[in-house]
């Protein structure tokens, strides 16, 4: 009898990719985690099989020998640098070429050539990859993560940035990796193939409502348990210069200033009901994530 083929998941050993392997373990499916850093991968106990294979996007052997087998990967997106889309395109070649079916892909929501936000350029870039690949695949186009909104706050307690009066349907990490287990578990069970309601499909995962960033400022003032925070709007030349001395590149001060001017233009208001649909369950408001914060935490059990 022949072994079940695994679902190889990256970056595992971040939030949402950890989260979608501790899931998808916990109901039984076999993983492979492919990492760049096997002393990192987390370690399951239970009944399926874990296996872990070391390999970086760009390096096609690596990859190719790491998904050698499998036919559905979880491919969260690498790293923000300058050569990404080149990254990607290198990973979803040899995922081909090793014989995998279909890919799940976490892209960005309002992804496009011309995206105010620099990076859903990449994104809407390596979507075209995959199109053209042959694989099936299915995008799952996130919208700025609520988690990271109260980490916009400097140490003054100040959000800084050019979004105006704005507003963003940030999504908790949480509902993205539900939604991709709920998608990966489907496909795995009903087999990878261009017969799934999945493939092909872009979904578009936001939170409940779309919060101005003085809403936010306001919430974390409330809840975040660090004093007051406000929202102070630059312009967009006091944004840049705001953000000279850290030394980034180009590339990454457009990125950083574009977070805020895509939320300006209204590109990142808009909600969806596909956490919801995907999930079955409601998706979590920033409110909800910053009390579950301040909630106590249960007592280790004694060793």
């Amino acid at each position: 009898m022949t072994s079940p083929t695994p679902v190889a998941v990256t970056g595992a050993t971040g939030a949402v990719g950890g989260r979608v392997a501790q899931q998808l373990h916990a109901a039984g499916i076999p993983l492979r985690l492919v990492v760049r850093d096997a002393s990192r991968a987390p370690d399951f106990a239970g009944v399926a099989p874990v296996e872990v294979a070391e390999a970086s996007y760009g390096d096609t052997g690596a990859v190719r020998r790491a998904l050698e087998g499998v036919e559905l990967v979880f491919m969260v997106s690498a790293a923000e640098s300058a050569d990404r889309v080149a990254e990607h395109a290198a990973f979803i070649e040899a995922a081909r070429a090793s014989g995998v079916r279909h890919l799940v892909y976490t892209s960005f929501f309002g992804a496009a050539p011309d995206a105010v936000f620099t990076l859903g350029r990449d994104h809407f870039a390596t979507e075209e990859l995959l199109r053209a690949s042959g694989l099936g695949f299915t995008a799952l186009r996130d919208n700025f993560y609520a988690d990271f909104l109260p980490l916009l706050a400097g140490e003054d307690g100040v959000i800084r940035g050019p979004a105006r009066d704005g507003r963003v349907a940030a999504v908790a990490r949480a509902d993205v990796a539900d939604s991709a287990v709920a998608v990966l578990r489907e496909l795995h069970a009903g087999g990878a193939g261009a017969t799934s309601p999945h493939a092909g499909a872009v979904y578009e995962l936001t939170g409940p409502e779309a919060l101005t960033l003085a809403e936010v400022a306001g919430l974390v003032s409330e809840l975040g348990g660090r004093g007051p925070v406000v929202f102070h709007d630059e312009t967009i030349d006091e944004a840049y210069a705001s953000r000279a001395s850290y030394g980034a590149p180009p590339w990454q001060l457009d990125a950083w200033v574009s977070t805020y001017t895509a939320i300006a233009t209204g590109e990142l208001a808009r909600t969806t009901a596909d956490v919801e649909r995907l999930t079955g369950h409601p998706p979590l408001s920033l409110r909800t994530l910053l009390e579950a914060a301040r909630a106590p935490q249960p007592a280790a059990d004694p060793v």
